[in-house]
């Protein structure tokens, strides 16, 4: 016998087409890489910092809007991905070219942006959390939020803010 596979949102009433997508926002604390185990901390504690918690199998789209200029006096990059593939979602890309009111979903930032050019959708699967990871050097200060959209394809996907 085969078993209701049609995706519904947390309400349980089935999405209509592909475009019926959630929309989850996570807005983390400031980068602050200079102190040990702050957001921004290369290899700290929080690094990577989860942004999203997921459950299940999940179809996402995912951009950050940067507030803040980034900054990192030693080449600190950023990237946004699943654990084993950690830049995914967002290719890395050198911090302090991620600059405020930009728009950042692949290496070159920029202030608008199509939802055409956001990258994806990408299928995470087994419930994989959403996480950003800092690579060569802190990012000492700067802020991004991050937005996703996204669908379940299991009973049980979800999206979630981490934080």
């Amino acid at each position: 016998m085969a078993t209701n596979t049609i995706p519904r949102d947390d309400n349980q009433v089935p999405f209509q087409n592909i475009d019926s997508f959630g929309i989850v926002r996570v807005a983390p604390t400031a980068f602050d890489g200079g102190t040990a185990g702050a957001r921004g901390d290369d290899g700290g504690t929080n690094d990577p910092f989860t942004l999203f918690t997921v459950t299940g199998d999940v179809l996402v789209r995912i951009f950050g809007v940067c507030t803040v200029d980034l900054v990192s006096d030693g080449g600190g990059t950023l990237e946004v991905g699943v654990t084993g593939n950690t830049a995914l979602l967002i290719a890395q890309s050198t911090a302090t070219a991620i600059d405020a009111n930009e728009i950042w979903n692949d290496t070159t930032p920029a202030i608008g942006d199509t939802l055409a050019n956001i990258t994806g959708p990408f299928v995470i699967p087994n419930g994989l959390d959403i996480i950003e990871s800092v690579g060569t050097a802190d990012i000492t200060a700067g802020n991004i939020y991050y937005i996703c959209l996204w669908r379940p394809l299991s009973r049980d996907g979800s999206v979630v803010a981490a934080v």
